[in-house]
């Protein structure tokens, strides 16, 4: 979260889609003087986020359906969510964050690279990865220019993209 939040504007807002708790990585972004939002449709999970992020705007609701999407953002993130949601709904979120981001905003968000499904240990949903092809051409639709992807020590593949400035 570091290394990426280096690219974004010094006390820009950064949307965090599928929260959680908001530790690690919310809080690592605030402790950085981001203005965070959050989304989680989970009360547990966002009332912990709320202890730990008492000053954070935070919204129990969809992805797909947040009201927060009505709002700039200079980042947005969505680490551990994509993949836990049908195809149609990884798209409209693709796309709602390509219409939410300044230009030059930037969005990360974790999924295998390759396309697969598979039962989720922690959450007991069928999970799918599109895939890095598919991601690519969603974001690229969404208006959003992939800028790569990496895959951290725990084997965790994040990609990454950037809305486009206009011309």
């Amino acid at each position: 979260m570091r290394r990426w939040s280096r690219n974004l504007p010094r006390n820009g807002a950064i949307l965090d889609i599928g929260c959680g708790t908001g530790w690690p990585i919310a809080t690592t972004l605030a402790e950085q003087g981001f203005a965070i939002f959050a989304i989680d449709p989970a009360p547990a999970m966002l009332a912990a986020f709320r202890q730990n992020l008492p000053d954070a705007a935070a919204a129990c609701e969809s992805a797909e359906e947040s009201r927060f999407f009505d709002r700039r953002f200079n980042g947005a993130i969505a680490i551990g969510l994509m993949f836990l949601l049908p195809e149609a709904a990884q798209r409209r979120i693709i796309q709602r964050v390509a219409q939410a981001l300044h230009p030059g905003g930037r969005f990360l968000f974790s999924a295998p690279q390759a396309a697969c499904e598979w039962d989720d240990i922690l959450t007991g949903r069928r999970s799918r990865a599109l895939g890095a092809t598919r991601y690519h051409a969603l974001l690229a639709a969404a208006g959003l220019k992939p800028l790569g992807s990496a895959t951290d020590e725990g084997q965790n593949h994040y990609f990454e993209a950037m809305a486009t400035v206009p011309s």
